[in-house]
């Protein structure tokens, strides 16, 4: 059996891992990240915030530009990051890009879930109220998508899911939580058949667009980030894109500026991918089996994993 989470006993996490691998992780210098990448897994470094959002604002138009009106495409997108948001509506109008006469699809990756259902876009919190605020309000009218071309995964979830199969989804972007998540894949509760070690990843893998229940850390981090603290006021459930719909993207990208994880986090998934290492303890790690990954980093967050008083 393997030891237990020091963060959540109920739950399996990145804890549970082996020490010699965490300490491992804890050593690797800026170089020996960027010495990570392989086929199939690459790390990209940013040198300033403006090239970090802007490089993820321009996957949307790379994905738009490349659907047509018989072969739609588009892009996956979260929330966390969203500072990319503003510059896809701004990209949008100054190339004149019409999104209707593109067929340019859009998914969002998950939604918060309160009384059994996903919230309603009135909900201070609510995903799709930040993509359209941040985005496509901000796109002139004229050039936005087709609003039936914009998928949440709210209300019909198999639609959504079979989605993915008719529609080409070029590129999933994601950030990184506290809990090495990507959307909302959390770690597993520590219950059933998987009380003494987490389910294995070709199991995890066959997940699809479904409600969750939120890891402690999961709801920590969004009471600090999006809450002002107030753990109370954060739904401890959520709709959430799954594996199933992940691999049916053609390239998962990953961002990390670091606000959303620590040194140590954007160092031990990106290991744990480039060495093959899957544990679904560590939900990111499964995207080792992705055949087409990249990790961005704005590298001054990078930091180091030193132990030191502030």
């Amino acid at each position: 059996m393997r030891k237990q989470s020091i963060v959540a006993p109920g739950w399996w996490d990145y804890t549970t891992l082996d020490e010699t691998l965490l300490s491992d992780v804890a050593r690797l210098s800026e170089k020996d990240l960027a010495q990570l990448s392989r086929t199939g897994f690459q790390v990209v470094f940013h040198e300033t915030l403006e090239d970090f959002y802007l490089a993820e604002a321009l996957e949307y138009i790379e994905a738009w530009r490349a659907s047509t009106p018989d072969n739609p495409a588009g892009i996956c997108g979260p929330i966390g990051p969203t500072e990319q948001l503003p510059l896809v509506a701004r990209l949008v109008n100054a190339f004149d890009l019409d999104l209707a006469s593109l067929n340019a699809q859009f998914w969002g990756m998950d939604e918060w879930v309160q009384d059994g259902k996903a919230v309603e876009e009135t909900h201070p919190l609510s995903f799709k109220k930040a993509d359209m605020e941040l985005c496509f309000n901000r796109i002139r009218p004229e050039l936005r998508p087709r609003p039936e071309n914009l998928h949440f995964p709210a209300g019909d979830v198999a639609g959504f899911s079979a989605s993915f199969d008719s529609m080409r989804c070029l590129i999933m972007q994601g950030g990184q939580g506290d809990v090495k998540h990507w959307a909302f894949n959390d770690p597993p509760k520590r219950e059933g058949a998987w009380v003494e070690a987490p389910p294995p990843p070709e199991e995890y893998g066959k997940l699809g667009t479904r409600l969750v229940d939120l890891h402690p850390m999961t709801i920590m981090q969004n009471a600090r980030t999006s809450g002002g603290g107030r753990l109370s006021e954060v739904p401890t459930q959520a709709m959430t894109v799954g594996p199933v719909e992940t691999w049916k993207s053609e390239k998962v990208s990953i961002w990390q500026a670091g606000n959303h994880d620590n040194p140590f986090g954007m160092r031990l998934t990106a290991f744990m991918i480039s060495k093959g290492l899957a544990d679904s303890a560590v939900p990111m790690s499964l995207l080792a089996n992705h055949p087409n990954v990249v990790f961005h980093y704005y590298r001054p967050a990078i930091g180091s994993c030193s132990i030191e008083m502030h």
